[in-house]
C-alpha cells in the first residue's frame, strides 16, 4: 500500500525534531516531480499556518554534475522561510541541525514582481535590487543523504538556513559568470568554484525560478530573496567549525556552527 503524501509530509516534519527517515520510497517513485512538490507544498502550507514567513527561494541542483548524480535534467527549488536565516558574522547551534552541510552561493534580492512564466534572464536582471555572497547551510532529513530527486524535493530542497551578506550591490557592471569563489572552514580553503557553476550564470537559475513559480500560481514578489545555486561542493560541517565564503567582485558573509551564542 502506497504511504499518502499527508502521510510523508508529517514523516518529514517530525524528523526535523527527531532523526533522519529512510528515503521516501514507499510513497514517492525517485522521479515523482510533481508528487514530490504536493509533499513539499503541504508542508509549506503547514508551516504557513504556524505563523512562519516566507521570504523567498532556493534554487538547487543547478550543476549539471549533481544534476547527474540525481538522474535529473532539472533543478528543484525550496521555500526560505524567516526563520531560516542567520545573521552574517552569527551562528548557528548544531541541535537545530541533523547533517549540515554548507556551500557558497551567489543571492539576489529582488526590488519588483516576476510573475511572467516565460520571465528571461534579462528580465531578472532588471529586477534585481541587491546582489550578495551568501551561504546555503543544506542538511537533509534523509538518513545519510541517500537522497534521490524526489526525496530532496519533497525535503524542501534539503533546505535548512542560510547566510546573506549585510552588504549587497547593484547588478549593474557585476561578472556574474565569471565570480570565482573560495569557502573556507576554520580558516582552509575548503570549497572553489564559480558563478557560471550555477546552470551558466546565476541569472539562468533565478529566471528558471521565476518561470517555475510563476507557472505554479506562486509568482517570485519584490523584496523576495533568491538563493541562485551552489557555486561549489558542499562542505560537511563540525561543531565549532566557522565558515566564510568570499565572492570576488560581489562581497563576503560567514558564520559559526556553534551552540550558546544565538543565532
Amino acid at each position: 500500500m502506497t504511504v499518502s503524501h499527508e502521510d510523508l509530509a508529517r514523516r518529514l516534519r517530525d524528523a526535523y525534531s527527531g532523526e533522519a527517515v529512510p528515503p521516501l520510497r514507499d510513497g514517492l517513485d525517485p522521479a515523482d516531480a510533481d508528487g514530490a512538490y504536493a509533499v513539499q507544498t503541504i508542508n509549506t502550507r503547514y508551516w504557513e499556518a504556524q505563523g512562519r514567513r516566507i521570504v523567498g527561494r532556493k534554487a538547487g541542483l543547478t550543476a549539471k554534475a549533481v544534476q547527474a548524480q540525481l538522474g535529473v535534467d532539472q533543478p528543484d527549488f525550496g521555500v526560505l522561510f524567516d526563520d531560516m536565516r542567520i545573521a552574517d558574522g552569527g551562528t548557528l547551534d548544531p541541535a537545530r541541525a541533523l547533517q549540515p552541510k554548507a556551500e557558497a552561493e551567489i543571492a539576489f534580492v529582488l526590488g519588483a514582481d516576476l510573475p511572467d512564466t516565460e520571465t528571461t534572464p534579462e528580465q531578472v536582471a532588471a529586477a534585481v535590487a541587491t546582489v550578495h555572497a551568501a551561504i546555503e547551510i543544506v542538511d537533509s532529513r534523509i538518513a545519510d543523504w541517500k537522497i534521490s530527486f524526489a526525496d530532496t524535493v519533497a525535503d524542501n530542497g534539503s533546505s535548512a538556513f542560510f547566510v546573506l551578506a549585510d552588504a549587497g550591490l547593484p547588478l549593474a557592471g557585476l561578472d556574474l559568470e565569471g565570480a570565482a569563489m573560495a569557502m573556507e572552514i576554520n580558516g582552509a580553503v575548503a570549497s572553489t568554484g564559480v558563478g557560471a557553476a550555477a546552470l551558466g550564470n546565476p541569472l539562468n537559475a533565478a529566471a528558471w525560478l521565476a518561470q517555475t513559480l510563476a507557472a505554479r500560481g506562486e509568482p517570485l514578489k519584490a523584496g523576495d530573496i533568491l538563493l541562485a545555486g551552489a557555486l561549489g561542493p558542499m562542505v560537511a560541517l563540525t561543531p565549532g567549525d566557522h565558515v566564510h565564503a568570499k565572492v570576488v567582485g560581489i562581497g563576503e558573509c560567514s558564520f559559526s556552527y556553534a551552540a550558546g551564542l544565538g543565532g
